[in-house]
């Protein structure tokens, strides 16, 4: 069985290169990648993570944690995953996306797979993935604020989610709407809490009163109403209050009140604006009209979130942050409208 130092001699490099040519810890020329590349294939050299696990006493693997139902990724999960598994490659470490259905989550196995740190995504209260990477010793970064009581502070990366939801009450509220619609995240996780806040917060500043009909919690992932979240919601409030604009926590969501509005004989955005929080920015431009959404920078989220935990296992020289906080902007479509202009 073929050697690193094989490669190196057939290669005409060092073991130092024919390593970081594998791990990209250090940049290589790209003729010099080609000769290790080439050797490696020759002499059907593998790189072994065990045996580097063995002599650095880490197994060169994070874990990145998110609870699921029975569906896909949403665009947003899929760039997030992106970003990190890039982000992670550029240090030399694995991947092990761990997809616990959401009823699982809450077992002890969690905190002992064979992983150097973990990123969890989508933080709930008293969450039972930080309490066991926290018990356990095992170094973690969430995305998303934390809201366990027994963790004072931990590496976070987030968006800053009061602002978001300002900064779209400002915009359709100044495109005269006062009677807004939420389809918020789901109950219990501290993203949805932000935005609720944010919500009566940015309402209250106008001088607009607080409807609890108009906000709703996303059903749980294991709920068979998920996957249907928006449609019943919007018939069933436009049916029964003043509706001029909807503001929808993901594509999904957005896509069905769409439709729920469509089917209802009403028009985008001449009776209705429609803001999606968390869209695919692609899709977002194709549908008819195109959404007006925010850019979260999923990839970007996943990226510093890896940079943070490499922090925190000693493989990358940061700046001494804990809490990063990653920009989104306003990208304006053609699904919301003045009022006035629709008189």
């Amino acid at each position: 069985m073929a050697k690193i130092d094989d490669v190196a001699r057939l290669a005409g490099v060092s073991k130092g290169t024919v390593s970081n040519v594998f791990s990209q810890k250090r940049p290589t020329s790209r003729e010099v990648t080609e000769r290790v590349l080439k050797a490696s294939k020759e002499l059907n050299y593998v790189p072994n993570h065990i045996a580097r696990s063995l002599v650095t006493k880490k197994t060169m693997a994070i874990g990145l944690t998110i609870p699921h139902g029975n569906f896909f990724f949403s665009a947003f999960h899929n760039q997030f995953i992106n970003g990190v598994v890039l982000e992670a490659s550029r240090f030399g470490y694995r991947v092990l996306l761990d997809m616990l259905p959401v009823l699982e989550v809450k077992t002890p196995s969690l905190a002992s797979y064979p992983i150097d740190g973990a990123i969890v995504l989508g933080p709930t209260e008293e969450d039972e993935r930080i309490r066991l990477l926290h018990l356990t010793g095992i170094p973690f970064v969430t995305v998303g604020k934390i809201s366990n009581s027994q963790v004072k502070d931990a590496p976070t990366v987030n968006n800053d989610n009061a602002k978001i939801l300002h900064d779209i009450c400002d915009y359709l509220i100044a495109k005269g709407h006062r009677d807004l619609m939420f389809l918020n995240a789901t109950e219990g996780t501290t993203v949805s809490m932000e935005r609720r806040t944010a919500f009566v917060e940015a309402l209250a500043k106008h001088r607009i009163a607080v409807r609890d009909s108009m906000h709703h919690y996303k059903p749980r992932i294991q709920s068979e109403h998920y996957l249907l979240y928006g449609y019943t919601e919007t018939v069933r409030v436009i049916g029964e209050n003043k509706v001029t604009a909807i503001i929808a926590d993901d594509d999904r969501s957005a896509f069905n009140a769409m439709n729920a509005i469509k089917d209802l004989g009403l028009r985008i955005p001449e009776d209705i604006s429609l803001f999606v929080i968390c869209g695919d920015l692609s899709m977002m431009h194709q549908t008819m009209p195109p959404l007006t959404g925010m850019d979260l920078q999923p990839s970007e989220l996943g990226a510093q979130s890896v940079k943070l935990l490499m922090n925190k296992l000693g493989s990358n020289q940061g700046d001494g942050q804990d809490h990063i906080i990653i920009a989104s902007k306003l990208v304006e479509g053609a699904s919301c409208s003045s009022i006035r202009e629709n008189k």
